[in-house]
């Protein structure tokens, strides 16, 4: 019995040990259900990614899905390190990654075929960092959701490898180094929604197969170098909420068929290439829209009053086309309108009453509207409405209308003492720097401003920084990092900056006539060359001067050699009315979206604006410049001074000389040119160069240092007459601006040589074509260029007789005095025997004049 005891004894303790074993396995299950690890084949590939990767401080002693230790880090601005796990979809026994998160990071490794191991991954952000090569075609086989790669320095062709992940939703390559075309295969993404191509380098047309995106909800294509134009079959993402075309290189004019985009909310299309203007896109049908961007796209005609109906409309930009036509007054009802900007167009009639009581940010400088009397008669300094320029050329005559609202924004008439320098430190407090004074521009506004601080200057801003989520925009900005190449002096004109986020122009103001030096002081102060995501940023822009384009997609950074170098761009200005015009412009180049949004846009730390001419002192004598011959223009615009004081006394010229005495007291406005310069642009007046000669003497072509291609006509030291003449052309054509009257960009007068310098014509002149021996030109004449020509001389005498504040008799019209340049536009020249108008006269009488 005992023996049954001890048996029955060890079968329940048997049973209890089986069942506590069970019991432990039991719980360790449920206990290792409760805390699964990630899966041991995707902990490998994570190792080798964060090598490839450089990402040195995960912690493999946590398991990743653990949420502890290093594996989820984040700030709210724009640093992510995070790995996100499903532990429950699959099974109970382990983790599979399905999101990673490493933005911001500096990472500066390469992308790793490992990441095609992580079979369960949906979505990866490697955004701002600044990771190289390519991307692995290893990745095929992944099933990617959303992708972002924005803001590294990938480079190679497009990424032929993410077209065969069909998964993908959402791609974003933006800011890269990625070049060609976009291939065909990227049809095959059908299940796209958005695609982010901006700011690489590819090139071609835009392939066809972008018609079967269906899906797209948003696409941006802006700053790359695409070909051909805008395509009709955009007209298949009737899904589209976004669309982005800014900078891109494309051809205009938009297609008809963009009105079936419907949903359209942001909408933005600028700077489309192309000759030929197109009316108004048809937008009637998007409601939806709240940011409409149509800008320098080649639109011609009225505005539509439907725009005025979009009542979700916030921005709305139809800068620098050719829009017609009075402001519509629907516009008026536009209650959530923040900013608009209609500057540089031909918009006329008065301007309404509405957008003079508005609170919005409202641009509408540099039209064409016309005045009366309840229109305004003073410019808005520093608010929120920008009116400078605003009016036509029928407000020119209006004493009582201040000058900033007329064309070219003229020197007060009141003014009886102009300047002859300006110095602007832009962004920046007063500095001396040298001895040469820059006056502070600390405005801190910008939206759609004039900025008007002296009677010596001013300037006028148009923009908002779009993206950037900042109620207030920074329109100046204070060096990041160190500035180098730079002497503490200097300095202070580099630390601060002006920017601008799509137009800034600074005005000087009742200069003296003549040519002037402008320098151009930048620095890159906003990017920082750290080995960061900082550095990838690129700033490009276009700067005007006088209306001639001087520096074409402009990058301070690459110019300069880095970030925090300054750079001088150093330019020659001719100013004939007074007025001096440097115009800044964004035309959708560059980066935008580091490092952060809304970084983009002109800079520009300091301008200076220096005389090539003699001074007049302060007791009414005159200084003299060693070996430059003095030739201005009057602002009575006739009679003319010739300052040779130095050649005078080195014996080049003297006293009884005939011009220098006919020339003498004058006040002489035009460029400047040494006979050393003339004789370098023309190769010592080499017979090879010599394209012309008549009564006057003989006329070169000549190449400046500046590649600015001129004629320059030399009159024969035999003719008393010429020298008549040389002095009257000077007077006469100085002071006239019109495109139908040949431009003089200066004279010299030198020892016995009197120079006049013009603007170079390729087809010479009339009558060459019309009775020379070139067959090939004489067949260009066609009937509508025979039309063109002669519409193009009555246009200038209609100006010289009429339009011209100085009335000018011609008298010597024949075709050789009518040039032609490339595209056949006629321009008159010539002026030697031209007559002073009273204003008050409609018929004049003269003597038998010109040829017989």
């Amino acid at each position: 019995m005992e023996n049954n005891l001890d048996h029955c004894c060890c079968s329940k303790l048997l049973l209890f040990l089986l069942l506590g074993s069970t019991s432990l396995v039991f719980l360790s299950h449920l206990a290792s259900a409760a805390t699964p690890k990630l899966n041991n084949e995707e902990v490998k590939a994570l190792k080798e990614i964060g090598k490839k990767l450089g990402k040195k401080d995960w912690d493999f002693g946590v398991d990743p899905c653990s949420g502890k230790g290093n594996w989820n880090m984040s700030d709210k601005k724009s640093f992510q390190s995070f790995v996100a796990c499903d532990c429950f979809s699959f099974n109970q026994s382990s983790c599979h990654l399905v999101s990673i998160y490493l933005k911001a990071e500096n990472l500066s490794g390469t992308l790793s075929p490992e990441f095609s191991k992580l079979h369960y991954l949906k979505i990866l952000d490697l955004s701002r960092n600044l990771i190289t090569g390519s991307i692995p075609q290893q990745w095929a086989s992944m099933n990617l959701v959303e992708l972002s790669l924005m803001g590294n320095k990938l480079s190679g062709p497009f990424p032929k490898v993410l077209t065969n992940i069909t998964t993908l939703k959402n791609i974003s390559i933006e800011g890269n180094y990625f070049t060609g075309p976009i291939p065909n295969e990227i049809g095959q993404l059908i299940n796209l929604e958005k695609i982010i191509l901006s700011s690489n380098g590819f090139t071609g047309t835009l392939p066809a197969s972008l018609s079967k995106l269906t899906k797209l909800n948003d696409l941006r294509l802006s700053d790359n170098s695409f070909s051909g134009r805008i395509p009709d079959f955009i007209s298949n993402w009737t899904s589209i909420e976004k669309l982005h075309m800014q900078g891109c290189s494309l051809e205009g004019p938009i297609p008809s068929s963009i009105s079936a985009l419907t949903r359209l909310s942001d909408l933005r299309i600028s700077d489309l290439k192309g000759t030929k203007g197109s009316s108004f896109p048809p937008l009637s049908n998007m409601k939806s829209m709240k940011t409409l961007v149509l800008r320098k796209c080649l639109i011609k005609g009225n505005i539509p009053d439907y725009i005025g109906r979009m009542e979700k409309l916030k921005m709305l930009d139809l800068s620098f086309n050719g829009l017609s036509g009075k402001i519509p007054e629907s516009f008026s009802i536009l209650d959530k309108l923040d900013y608009m900007f209609l500057t540089g167009n031909m918009l006329s009639g008065t301007i309404a009453s509405w957008i003079l009581r508005t609170s919005k940010n409202v641009d509408i400088s540099s039209n064409n509207f016309n005045w009366d009397s309840s229109s305004p008669t003073e410019c808005q300094r520093g608010g929120t409405l920008n009116l400078v320029e605003g009016y036509s050329s029928s407000a020119d005559t209006q004493s009582r209308i201040s000058t900033c609202l007329k064309r070219n924004f003229p020197c007060p008439a009141s003014v009886t003492k102009y300047s002859h320098s300006m110095n602007i430190n832009c962004g920046g407090l007063e500095a001396n720097v040298s001895g040469r004074v820059y006056e502070a521009d600390r405005e801190g506004r910008g939206a759609s401003i004039l900025y008007y601080p002296t009677q010596g200057w001013a300037l006028s801003s148009t923009g908002s920084f779009m993206d950037n989520d900042i109620d207030s925009d920074p329109f100046i900005v204070t060096n990041a990092s160190r500035l180098v190449n730079v002497s503490a002096l200097n300095s202070e004109l580099y630390t601060t900056a002006r920017v601008s986020p799509l137009a800034l122009t600074y005005y000087g103001l009742c200069l003296i006539n003549g040519n002037y030096t402008v320098e151009l002081h930048f620095a890159e102060i906003m990017f920082i060359n750290d080995r960061s995501f900082y550095s990838l940023g690129r700033r490009i822009f276009d700067v005007y001067i006088q209306g001639k384009l001087v520096l074409k997609e402009f990058d301070i950074q690459k110019a300069a050699g880095g970030t925090g170098k300054p750079i001088v761009k150093t330019f020659n200005a001719t100013v004939t009315e007074h007025t001096l015009k440097i115009h800044f412009y964004w035309a959708g180049k560059g980066t935008t979206g580091i490092p952060t949004r809304g970084v983009y846009g002109p800079l520009v730390s300091a301008i200076s604006v220096e005389p090539n001419f003699p001074v007049p002192s302060e007791n009414g004598h005159k200084t003299y410049i060693i070996l430059l011959a003095a030739c201005t223009v009057a602002a009575v615009g006739v009679l003319v001074l010739i300052l040779l004081g130095v050649m005078r006394r080195k014996g080049y010229i003297g006293g009884s000389n005939a011009v220098y005495k006919e020339l003498r007291g004058i006040d002489l406005q035009t460029g400047l040119f040494t006979l050393k310069q003339i004789k370098a642009a023309t190769k010592n007046f080499d017979v090879a160069n010599k394209i012309g000669e008549g009564g006057f003497g003989s006329v070169y072509k000549g190449l400046l240092l500046d590649g600015t291609v001129i004629a320059v006509k030399q009159l024969s030291s035999k003719s008393k007459q010429g020298n008549r003449e040389f002095v009257n052309e000077i007077g006469m054509i100085s002071g006239l601006q019109h495109p139908n009257l040949v431009k003089l960009y200066g004279c010299c007068a030198e020892g016995n040589q009197l120079i006049l310098i013009y603007e170079y014509m390729e087809n010479n002149c009339l009558s060459r074509i019309l009775f020379g021996k070139d067959l090939d030109r004489k067949v260009k004449l066609d009937w509508p260029t025979r039309k063109k020509i002669c519409l193009g001389i009555a246009r200038a005498l209609a100006y010289l007789h009429e339009e011209s504040r100085i009335k000018i008799i011609h008298r010597d019209i024949k075709t050789s005095n009518v040039l032609l340049d490339k595209d056949f536009n006629a321009k008159v020249s010539d002026f030697g025997l031209a007559k002073l108008n009273e204003d008050d006269k409609s018929h004049v009488s003269t003597r038998i004049a010109g040829t017989m």
